[in-house]
């Protein structure tokens, strides 16, 4: 996940040690009495989306119908044409979303969705909405609209004084991410909602994995998507938020005009429009891979530390890795393995588990701190077996292409979170193998039984993976880079990209006692 300066500054001062015994309450929650008790809508048969895919889930008993997401306009695109398409619901969850063009385009067209009556449920976490309290308020005001806020800040601003106050509560946060249209389409997987995460922005893009998915594990999300806005953390936008002004539900509607002012984002909605991809949805031809696909989820009460332990989704993954597996593909962002980590993964691959590891390198990655609590674990994986390659950041100077896949793409970041066992099954879904996922954040996920996608990923590190990411090696007890460019093998002794100032930084961080909170 990406991390905000504010949640960075307040994990540093509590890790030092600063203001500790201070820190008392000085702003309470809200009551949840008389919160309106809302669930799914399941008679959507009749709905548009109903009526196109339940003749093919019918041919398919007991799989769903699952599209991979690589490219990130196709999925932006998608998650515009199931609001377009939905026609009685769309119950939708996110931990980011920036009020940027593509965070203004898709807010638009959640209004326009409960302008034609459809039922919108909005949860977002409440870490990264600092500056759309009047957006997320006139939203509210809409009758078929209602927002929730996850584990929110009673003090809007300035932020940092919850993590003062309340620093065991909002240090835990809901990291998941779905977009659920009439019970009948899902998207769930890495991508928050952001210009950098749909290719919108010639700033850094992140490369990310979504999956599109029709049939029966829609309706696992949707029971999920329950769990949560009935949770103990959800709380109605309208008893934290001023009310709605004027302004505010005005400019909702003025997305196609701020289209027309700004050129790059007029290029931006043409581009969306000429993709393949949309023309292919739209006329049901987008190629559909049919497998038994299950949600892993945590259970809501981990966000207030009330979870049982056995029934987070780390336990749950491991159960999917299992006993008898012999290879392993993973592709974390943020890879903090810890000690514990490392132990198992060199279990593993004693048994004879081949096993590859794709994240960013110090260049190419959005948050140093996470890559200081990776890299001190490099060496004693690498001993152990494991293969580790690093994501490039490339020079932006480079064309794009847009079909890049897991690899990325000129002045990229890897933000996908993903892992194939055995050439047979994958999860695709927002938890990286890192601290905080398994133990303070909630997350989901798709495992998909598919060895066609799950070769996917295979291929990747069979193919393009090396070409377009460093391969970190060990040798005499150091650690040195291969980088393949051109055809050509170079070596690198010190971390590519980087400069002394940067490394020694990364070093400073990594013997600090903050593995807990990455």
């Amino acid at each position: 996940m990406k991390r905000s300066w504010r949640s960075t500054l307040a994990l540093a001062l509590l890790a030092a040690g600063a203001g500790a015994g201070l820190i008392v309450s000085c702003s309470a929650l809200p009551s949840l009495e008389g919160r309106s008790m809302t669930v799914a809508l399941t008679d959507t048969g009749a709905t548009r989306l109903g009526r196109a895919i339940a003749p093919r889930v019918a041919m398919h008993p007991g799989k769903s119908g699952i599209v991979l997401l690589t490219d990130a306009r196709d999925a932006f695109a998608a998650r515009v044409l199931l609001a377009r398409a939905a026609e009685r619901s769309l119950d939708v969850q996110y931990y980011i979303w920036h009020g940027d063009l593509s965070g203004t385009l898709l807010f638009a067209a959640l209004h326009d969705a409960a302008g034609r009556g459809v039922r919108v449920r909005l949860l977002l976490d409440d870490n990264n909405t600092a500056g759309l309290d009047a957006t997320l308020a006139a939203l509210d005001a809409h009758p078929n609209i209602e927002v929730r806020l996850f584990n929110p800040f009673p003090v809007r601003r300035p932020r940092l004084i919850g993590y003062l106050t309340d620093f065991p509560r909002l240090n835990q946060r809901m990291h998941n991410k779905s977009f659920t249209a009439d019970n009948q389409a899902t998207i769930v997987g890495g991508r928050n909602v952001g210009d950098e995460y749909f290719g919108a922005t010639a700033e850094v893009e992140f490369v990310d994995l979504d999956v599109l998915a029709v049939g029966p594990v829609v309706r696992e999300v949707s029971d999920d998507f329950d769990r949560y806005w009935a949770s103990a953390s959800s709380y109605p936008a309208d008893r934290l938020l001023p009310p709605a002004d004027p302004a505010s539900i005005d400019a909702l509607g003025a997305a196609d005009a701020r289209i027309g002012n700004d050129p790059a984002a007029a290029a931006y909605v043409r581009a969306l429009r000429e993709s393949p991809f949309v023309g292919e949805l739209i006329a049901g031809r987008a190629g559909l891979e049919w497998a038994a696909t299950r949600l892993v989820s945590d259970d809501p009460a981990k966000g207030l530390g009330r979870a049982a332990p056995n029934g987070q989704l780390p336990e749950k993954l491991a159960q999917i890795i299992g006993a008898s597996a012999t290879h392993v593909e993973l592709v974390s962002a943020y890879f903090v393995p810890t000690a514990a980590g490392v132990d198992a993964f060199a279990a593993l691959a004693k048994r004879g588990v081949k096993i590859r590891v794709l994240t960013n390198s110090l260049e190419a990655t959005d948050v140093t701190a996470v890559h200081a609590g990776y890299a001190k674990r490099r060496k004693p994986l690498l001993d152990a077996g494991v293969l580790l390659y690093e994501s490039k950041r490339v020079s932006p100077n480079v064309r794009i292409d847009r079909h890049t896949g897991l690899t990325g793409s000129s002045a990229s970041s890897l933000h996908a979170k993903t892992f194939a066992v055995d050439r047979a099954r994958l999860f695709v879904g927002s938890f990286n193998f890192d601290p905080r996922s398994a133990r303070l954040n909630t997350e989901l996920g798709f495992v998909i039984d598919s060895p066609v996608l799950a070769q996917q990923i295979e291929a990747a590190f069979d193919g393009r993976i090396p070409e377009t990411a460093y391969e970190v090696r060990l040798e005499n007890g150091r650690l040195y880079w291969l980088e393949r460019r051109d055809g050509q093998l170079f070596r690198h002794d010190t971390e590519p990209g980087t400069g002394p100032g940067l490394r020694t930084g990364v070093w400073l961080m990594s013997v600090l006692p903050i593995e807990w909170l990455l």
